[in-house]
Formats: C-alpha cells, sequence, structure tokens
C-alpha cells in the first residue's frame, strides 16, 4: 500500500478539522465598514417582504394540502351502493370491466368471421380471386 502524503485526501473523505490551539487563538479581522453602525431592526419594505414571503409559503402549503386530500380521496377504496345483497350482486358491481372485455372480444370476433366469410365468398364461390393457379 503506498504511503499518504502529509494533507492529501482521498476521494468520498472530507479533510481533517484542524483544531489546533493556535488557530482558535487568531483574532478575527475587523471588516472595513465597522465604522458604520449597522440598524438594529429591520426596516419597512423588509417587513413587508418577509410579510409576503409568509403569505405566499402559507398558500402554498394549502394548495398542497388540498392537492393530498383530493388524492387521498381518489385513491381511497370506494363502497359500491347497493352491495349488501347476495355475493353475485356484489361480483357484477366490482367487475363491471370483465363483462366490457368480453362484448369487446366478442365484437372483434365476429368482426374477423365476417372477414372470413367475405374472402370465402370471394375466392371459392365466386372465383373473383384467383389462387395458385
Amino acid at each position: 500500500m503506498a504511503k499518504r502524503a502529509r494533507g492529501s485526501v482521498r476521494p468520498g473523505q472530507r479533510r481533517r478539522i484542524d483544531r489546533s490551539p493556535a488557530s482558535a487563538a487568531k483574532p478575527a479581522a475587523a471588516p472595513a465598514s465597522a465604522a458604520t453602525p449597522k440598524p438594529a431592526g429591520l426596516s419597512d419594505a423588509e417587513l413587508e417582504r418577509a410579510a409576503q414571503l409568509e403569505a405566499d409559503l402559507l398558500a402554498e402549503e394549502k394548495a398542497a394540502e388540498q392537492s393530498r386530500k383530493r388524492t387521498r380521496e381518489r385513491t381511497a377504496p370506494r363502497e359500491v351502493v347497493g352491495t349488501g345483497g347476495s355475493l353475485a350482486a356484489r361480483e357484477a358491481a366490482e367487475y363491471a370491466y370483465v363483462a366490457r372485455d368480453v362484448r369487446d372480444i366478442a365484437r372483434i370476433a365476429s368482426l374477423l368471421l365476417f372477414i372470413l366469410l367475405v374472402l370465402w365468398i370471394l375466392i371459392d364461390v365466386t372465383g373473383v380471386i384467383a389462387l395458385g393457379g
């Protein structure tokens, strides 16, 4: 294994924190504008801006909460009205999509059979389309 050089940092690691007492004893340099005093409070414009930002945040939170509420209402399981009776009545209400799919399958099957019938008439009965010969 190669020897690490002093002060180098491997990828994925942070540099060591320098906790020597010498760094703590250094006084911070005073800024050049230390002669002008800073105001103790916020100006009226800053207060109005803060109030506007707070109102915007509250409006965003309210809109997000309403969105979450609508999502919960949509995804919540719904009770089908009038299913307190037999099992067949509940199945009919819950699986209505199965009936729609069966109707679609029957419609497609009848269309394909109609196309086959027309082709049979054109090829075998009337001889309008001659195949292979």
